[in-house]
Protein backbone atom coordinates (compact mmCIF):
# COMPACT_ATOMS: atom_id res chain seq x y z
CA UNK A 1 0.00 0.00 0.00
CA UNK A 2 1.21 3.23 -1.00
CA UNK A 3 0.71 6.72 0.28
CA UNK A 4 -1.60 8.92 -1.85
CA UNK A 5 -1.56 13.09 -1.55
CA UNK A 6 -4.96 14.88 -2.43
CA UNK A 7 -5.59 18.68 -1.64
CA UNK A 8 -8.99 20.83 -2.33
CA UNK A 9 -8.88 24.12 -2.94
CA UNK A 10 -12.09 26.14 -2.72
CA UNK A 11 -11.70 28.84 -5.76
CA UNK A 12 -15.65 30.33 -5.00
CA UNK A 13 -18.41 28.98 -3.37
CA UNK A 14 -19.29 27.23 -6.65
CA UNK A 15 -15.96 26.01 -7.63
CA UNK A 16 -13.59 23.46 -6.55
CA UNK A 17 -9.84 22.38 -7.76
CA UNK A 18 -8.26 18.89 -6.58
CA UNK A 19 -4.98 18.84 -6.24
CA UNK A 20 -2.87 15.56 -6.51
CA UNK A 21 0.42 14.87 -6.49
CA UNK A 22 0.62 15.13 -10.35
CA UNK A 23 -0.65 18.13 -10.42
CA UNK A 24 -4.42 19.73 -10.63
CA UNK A 25 -6.41 16.11 -10.62
CA UNK A 26 -9.89 17.38 -11.51
CA UNK A 27 -12.25 20.15 -11.41
CA UNK A 28 -16.01 20.65 -9.89
CA UNK A 29 -18.55 23.67 -10.44
CA UNK A 30 -21.61 23.47 -8.55
CA UNK A 31 -22.93 22.77 -5.42
CA UNK A 32 -24.08 20.43 -3.44
CA UNK A 33 -27.50 19.00 -4.84
CA UNK A 34 -26.21 19.21 -8.34
CA UNK A 35 -22.15 19.27 -9.59
CA UNK A 36 -20.67 18.71 -12.55
CA UNK A 37 -17.26 17.03 -12.22
CA UNK A 38 -14.25 17.33 -14.92
CA UNK A 39 -11.51 15.19 -14.38
CA UNK A 40 -9.00 12.77 -16.17
CA UNK A 41 -11.86 9.90 -16.33
CA UNK A 42 -14.08 12.10 -18.24
CA UNK A 43 -16.76 14.41 -17.23
CA UNK A 44 -19.74 13.88 -14.85
CA UNK A 45 -23.02 15.16 -13.85
CA UNK A 46 -24.09 14.49 -10.32
CA UNK A 47 -27.40 15.38 -8.93
CA UNK A 48 -28.70 14.73 -5.24
CA UNK A 49 -30.60 15.12 -2.66
CA UNK A 50 -29.13 16.90 0.14
CA UNK A 51 -28.98 14.85 3.60
CA UNK A 52 -30.95 11.83 2.21
CA UNK A 53 -28.27 9.88 0.56
CA UNK A 54 -29.85 9.94 -2.45
CA UNK A 55 -27.84 10.70 -5.72
CA UNK A 56 -27.37 10.06 -9.70
CA UNK A 57 -24.05 10.34 -11.45
CA UNK A 58 -23.98 9.92 -14.97
CA UNK A 59 -20.99 10.34 -17.63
Amino acid sequence: MGWRYRRTIKLAPWLKINVGKTGITSATIGKRGASINIGRKGTYVNLGIPKTGLTYRKK
